[in-house]
């Protein structure tokens, strides 16, 4: 599988293309805006896109949902309890940044659930600390792992919003992030990418003690 990376949307945040190169077949993951070069790639490289999976509903990995659609009759997935986020400008913070957005109609996500798109098995991993229903996206025959804005290379993600937590965060990643293997890539929302065992011992964020 390729893996393609755009800065999308006002924050400039990570939205990432996974393209079976055989097939064509492709899932978006956190879609926060659309650019020329971005629509350029899919249409140049004759893409199929199969889905779009979002780690979380704020505003900056949300707001190219609409884009796609238009031209691509394909499912949005968000783990479940980040669905009234979506609906609600407030709390996806769309309001404070822009003239406020929403999107209904994402199909829920479970946690341990498993999805098969674009010929990999992707396995859903709820982060809850950036928001409740924030999750991670792994796919154990590329060891990766899509993070959202759950874990970033020696931080995490920000808690200071409406329902956030802190030590549900830190959590997230000591319990669940940190027990995948230590070779997995970390594809994060924002900056660039990292790995598990790297983060285990530089994140001063989730360290021990």
């Amino acid at each position: 599988m390729k893996i393609e990376k755009f800065s999308l949307g006002i924050l400039g945040a990570n939205c990432y293309l996974l393209i079976n190169e055989e097939t064509k077949d492709t899932v978006v993951v956190d879609p926060g805006g659309h650019s020329k070069k971005f629509t350029a790639y899919i249409e140049e490289e004759k893409l199929n896109l199969v889905a779009i999976l979002l780690t979380h509903g704020h505003f900056d990995h949300i707001m190219g949902i609409d884009s796609i659609l238009e031209n691509w009759n394909i499912p949005v997935y968000v783990e479940e309890e980040d669905l009234p986020i979506m609906t609600d400008p407030e709390l996806n913070l769309s309001s404070s940044y822009t003239n406020g957005y929403s999107f209904d109609g994402a199909k829920p996500l479970k946690d341990g659930q498993k999805l098969e798109l674009a010929g990999e098995t992707i396995e859903v991993i709820h982060t809850p600390g950036h928001t409740m229903g924030g999750c991670c996206y792994y796919l154990p025959a590329e060891h990766a792992v899509f993070s959202g804005d759950t874990l970033f290379q020696r931080s995490v993600g920000r808690t200071d919003f409406p329902n956030s937590s802190q030590d549900a965060i830190v959590r997230s990643v000591r319990e669940r992030l940190f027990a995948l293997p230590d070779d997995t890539i970390v594809y994060p929302g924002h900056m660039g990418e990292t790995k598990i065992e790297y983060e285990k011992l530089h994140n001063p964020y989730v360290q021990e003690g």
